[in-house]
């Protein structure tokens, strides 16, 4: 009993959910914040033996040999011959308004000839951003997910051994100097620009504010006058980002050649077309013959051709579409109805978009 009515208020709640649509938060980046990216260079110990060879890399040896220095051990004219050290580069993504302590997730990938990171510690590590400065230092343990073995005779690898992860493996030790109160105009960046939408995000955010506070101008940016709204810039892209818009997009149908899938928008539309598709079969099949001279009979053995061609073109299945502008969803039950598969599929609204009568931006993958 209670499971049918679990089932009757999900079914009593999704046309509520599709009627509110997407929010203005899900369709644009507000200008200022966003993630900023950090990249280092380290060094990884405790490998069991599947480290860099110093031979081949030796970048490291010259920066195990800085590390041990600035630790207070000298090994000037020392023969480092450890496979348990690894040099990789690091990366991150600085979020936006992370603050300093804060803990951020780490990637590393090996630079040298090292076999795995299974099991390593990644050293202190600085992280810099492009402007050279340093915001945040990573260290601590690996998680790798690779796995690899290898024989005389044979080798084996699942995943990539020589990339690994620290979650939350770097804190923050620099903000970024950008102070998001005192903006007196923000700009909503679409990250599908579209005039229609962005004229949709005009109106959704002056009905909210009763006001002439936003203003689009062009299909790709919308700017809100802060001042006007008399709202602090936080408050006011809270109250701005939750409004619901239905967007509109363009009619896409993309096509992906090498797994068959054929994905269609709800506003594509064709033009009247017949379509006809067919198989044409040719078969060639050589059956040379042999002739030899009969015993103790001057002559030599002659091998004569014989060639059998076979021409098969199955019977093509053909479409009539007789109204104008229906939808592409109605061409493609009438091909199932017909037998014809995705790949066959796929050729056909190839050849319709290139006589013109499917009106729809076409993306083959």
């Amino acid at each position: 009993m209670r499971l049918g009515l679990l089932v009757m208020l999900a079914a009593a709640l999704v046309p509520l959910v599709a009627v509110a649509g997407p929010r203005i938060k899900d369709l644009v980046e507000i200008e200022g914040v966003r993630g900023n990216d950090l990249v280092g260079y380290g060094l990884i110990v405790g490998l069991n033996g599947t480290g860099d060879s110093i031979r081949n890399a030796p970048f490291t040896e010259e920066a195990l040999q800085n590390l041990l220095e600035r630790l207070g051990v000298n090994v000037s004219g020392e023969d480092f011959r450890s496979r348990n050290v690894a040099a990789v580069i690091a990366t991150a993504t600085l979020p936006a308004f992370a603050r300093a302590g804060a803990r951020i997730d780490v990637a590393v990938s090996a630079i040298g000839d090292a076999k795995s990171l299974l099991g390593g510690t990644l050293v202190m590590t600085p992280l810099n951003a492009a402007d050279g400065e340093i915001y945040a230092v990573a260290q601590g343990p690996i998680l790798a997910g690779g796995v690899s073995a290898e024989g005389q005779g044979a080798s084996a690898q699942i995943g990539v051994p020589t990339a690994g992860s620290l979650p939350g493996g770097a804190r923050v030790e620099r903000e970024v100097d950008f102070v998001f109160g005192a903006m007196q105009r923000g700009r909503l960046a679409l990250r599908e620009p579209d005039f229609t939408t962005a004229s949709r995000i005009e109106a959704a955010i002056n009905g909210r504010l009763r006001g002439n506070i936003a203003r689009m101008s062009d299909s790709g940016t919308v700017d809100v006058d802060v001042v006007a709204a008399g709202v602090p810039p936080a408050q006011l892209m809270s109250m701005i980002e939750g409004l619901p818009i239905s967007p509109s997009r363009k009619a896409r149908v993309v096509i992906d050649q090498r797994s068959g899938t054929i994905v269609l928008g709800a506003d594509v539309r064709i033009s009247q077309v017949a379509v006809a598709q067919g198989n044409l079969t040719i078969r060639v099949t050589e059956s040379p013959v042999a002739l030899q001279p009969n015993p103790f009979a001057a002559g030599e053995t002659v091998v004569l051709p014989r060639t059998d061609l076979e021409i098969d073109e199955e019977a093509g299945n053909r479409l009539g579409v007789v109204d104008e502008n229906v939808t592409l969803a109605d061409l493609v039950d009438g091909l199932n109805a017909l037998g014809v598969g995705p790949r066959d599929m796929i050729d056909i609204l190839k050849s319709i978009h290139a006589a013109g009568a499917l009106h729809a931006e076409l993306v083959i993958h």
